[in-house]
């Protein structure tokens, strides 16, 4: 790639004479509400008119990038090294130029640092997006993290991060702007999933017929509070019901020990099951009589709770972040203080009491609420607006 080694206040060609290029930078495209919203994005993008590049180490979710009509880059933007960061800046700054890129758009810190580097070099747009409450432990880490707050606009992805963010950073409303994380109601459809789908993972698991089932999707990290669900279920007493932990350790095989001998210990055996990362959730939530957000930190946002009000499960959630914003206590769901088993049993328990018909009511209410405030649409013509607004259209 052929760029100038000076500062330039424009990529080549002018804005206002071509459709708007803009390029997302992220570690990897693997799994995650991140790499979710990417390509939802990158597709709006392309929609749009505009042209859509992605840079990242790739992964799974790298074909349906290209099958959206983005253009997908692989570079080692994973890496946190200073050295790696700085070369990343040098590549990603001649890939703007090559392309003409108008808006660098941030996903991940050392992603991010890349593409301040490289946008502030270039002249073009920088945008970010603010995933979580991030570890600030000391002086380093909170000036690491900043660079999520130095966009000309920062996209909170709740009103939870939105405070964050303006308490730790002093970003102005100038720049913040909230567009929370989007749920395709086309794909978490109660109506479009086949008993087909749903007899193929129950034979997967091996679950009873007519026994109730109770899930926390989510990969197995202590944060995600499995142990506290565990402790619940204990409490509860019950042997007629199934208890589904859904999700990949990523490695964390010292940790899935732990849960397996704390099932063992509370003599839970057969109730509770560990089973690996699943690949078609709308199916599972529709098996689910209870969704479970147990999360002992606060979620930035809270897919799982989101996911399964679209699906209109019924959905018991910890008290803090972005599940304050996700379940309306009393109407679509249920939210106990974090790390408090008895309060969670109590919980799911009047979860699983509730009659039909109550069940309907809150299902359709659940959904209409998804419907209402967090459509993957709703995310995308918000994040146009922003880039819209950076570019003065």
């Amino acid at each position: 790639m052929n760029h100038p080694t000076q500062p330039i206040t424009r990529p080549r060609a002018a804005a206002g004479d071509r459709p708007p290029v803009v390029l997302q930078v992220l570690p990897a495209l693997v799994t995650g509400g991140a790499e979710r919203g990417t390509v939802d994005v990158a597709a709006a993008i392309v929609a749009a008119g505009w042209t859509s590049l992605v840079v990242s180490t790739g992964g799974p979710m790298v074909g349906e990038v290209e099958r959206a009509g983005g253009e997908h880059i692989v570079m080692p933007l994973d890496t946190k090294n200073p050295i790696g960061i700085h070369a990343n800046a040098e590549r990603l700054a001649g890939l703007i130029y090559d392309r003409g890129v108008d808006i660098v758009h941030a996903r991940s810190r050392a992603p991010a640092w890349s593409a301040f580097l490289a946008a502030k070099r270039m002249g073009c747009h920088f945008v970010t997006t603010y995933h979580g409450t991030y570890n600030a432990q000391n002086a380093f880490k909170r000036w690491y993290n900043s660079v999520m707050a130095r966009g000309e606009r920062v996209i909170a992805i709740s009103e939870f991060i939105a405070e964050h963010v303006r308490a730790r950073y002093d970003v102005g409303d100038d720049r913040l702007v909230t567009i929370p994380r989007g749920i395709d109601l086309a794909v978490f459809d109660p109506t479009r999933v086949s008993a087909e789908r749903i007899i193929a993972l129950a034979n997967a698991w091996r679950l009873p017929d007519g026994m109730p089932v109770i899930m926390l999707p989510g990969r197995l990290t202590r944060w995600k509070g499995q142990t506290v669900l565990i402790e619940a279920l204990a409490a509860l007493g019950r042997t007629d019901v199934r208890c589904l932990l859904v999700g990949s350790d990523q490695g964390r095989t010292g940790y899935r020990e732990e849960l397996q001998h704390l099932i063992a210990q509370r003599g839970l055996d057969r109730i509770v099951h560990i089973v690996d990362l699943c690949r078609d959730m709308p199916a599972a939530y529709m098996l689910a009589d209870v969704v479970v957000s147990a999360s002992t930190d606060p979620e930035a946002f809270g897919r799982v709770a989101a996911e399964a009000q679209a699906m209109g499960r019924p959905v018991v959630a910890t008290d803090h972040g972005g599940a304050r914003e996700t379940v309306i206590p009393g109407e679509t769901g249920w939210l106990v203080p974090a790390r408090d088993p008895a309060a969670l049993s109590t919980a799911i328990a009047e979860a699983l009491a509730i009659p039909p018909e109550t069940r309907d009511r809150l299902g359709a209410a659940s959904r209409a609420h998804v419907a209402k405030s967090f459509t993957v649409e709703r995310m995308c013509a918000s994040t146009l607006a922003v880039y819209r607004s950076v570019l003065g259209r």
